[in-house]
């Protein structure tokens, strides 16, 4: 959940991509891309990869970056060990520190509910499915931190696409992976385990929803959300629920994890609005991670300046009532 204060046109900014890389390894990074077979990509997400030196996921530099793509990306040191997972705890470096012993492969994911083709994919299977893509979006957490972040992947929209939703289908409700061998924090009471988010189904078919395979040019690591997760940029980053293993389409408003624990604090909805404070603090500015507990705030933009994009989804709505 993360946003900016600088405006640019999406068209423009297929050049940036040496904010990511050195120019010579991005381009290096496409010839791969277009001269490997699906085999290679797959062996990326092996269980070797994840090991220190984590394989690089080959991509192309995506056009729904949004608004925020030249801005200083996070290091990637910060992002992989600054974390919010709590099945693994609650401290920010208690992900970094246990998640490792979490097993990612082989691993599935069920798409079912209110759809014509319920189907189990593989983690294979989802790799076929579409390009993967580059994307840096910039996210927002309710701790008013932020970071912004080169993502992998693509639309979640392409497999819901595949699992042909019935009309009655108005909810994307998503439930993560549980370990309780490797997950201390599943032994907290303070959350309904496991893990559960959702988002409405026009939220879910947008562009901007990601569903993400790598960042930095690699697999995902273990903390964050390996070897699936969402990100929906406009929205805090509790609803990028991580390490999924089932997305259910429903007719009724899905429950979510914070949302049943503290419906006062954390609404369904859950959009980065500056106007609607948590109980415990002000959201109307953040501290971008990495910049130390002296760093300059920045002040917090509706929608996490994604509102060009997706202001139209809440036509009408009072928004400080459906927070």
């Amino acid at each position: 959940m993360f946003r900016s204060h600088i405006s640019r046109s999406w068209d423009s900014e297929r050049s940036l991509s040496a904010l990511i890389t050195p120019e010579s390894v991005w381009n290096d990074r496409r010839r791969l891309l277009a001269g490997m077979g699906i085999a290679g990509l797959l062996g990326t997400l092996s269980m070797q990869a994840r090991s220190a030196n984590l394989r690089s996921l080959p991509s192309v530099r995506s056009q729904l970056d949004g608004p925020f793509a030249m801005q200083k990306l996070t290091d990637e040191a910060d992002a992989t060990s600054y974390n919010n997972f709590y099945e693994f705890g609650t401290g920010k470096g208690d992900p970094a520190k246990r998640a490792g012993l979490m097993r990612v492969s082989p691993w599935s994911v069920r798409v079912e509910g209110l759809v014509n083709k319920p189907k189990t994919f593989s983690i294979e299977e989802l790799l076929r499915l579409a390009p993967m893509e580059e994307r840096i979006y910039r996210f927002r957490c309710v701790e008013a931190w932020s970071m912004v972040v080169p993502w992998i992947g693509y639309s979640l929209s392409h497999v819901l696409r595949a699992v042909e939703p019935l009309g009655s289908a108005k909810y994307v409700s998503f439930v993560t992976h549980m370990d309780p061998e490797v997950m201390p924090g599943l032994r907290m009471s303070s959350l309904d385990w496991p893990y559960a988010e959702g988002l409405r189904m026009d939220e879910a078919m947008h562009p901007l929803t990601m569903l993400v395979f790598g960042m930095y040019g690699k697999v995902l690591p273990n903390q964050n959300g390996a070897p699936l997760r969402l990100a929906v940029p406009w929205k805090y980053g509790f609803k990028s629920a991580k390490s999924l293993v089932t997305i259910r389409l429903t007719e009724s408003q899905p429950k979510t994890a914070w949302n049943e624990a503290a419906p006062n604090e954390y609404g369904f909805y859950s959009n980065v609005n500056p106007g609607v404070p948590h109980p415990r603090w002000s959201q109307t500015s953040e501290r971008p991670l990495g910049g130390g507990l002296f760093a300059p705030r920045v002040r917090t933009l509706m929608f996490n300046g994604y509102g060009a994009q997706v202001a139209s989804l809440y036509t009408g709505m009072d928004l400080t009532r459906y927070y």
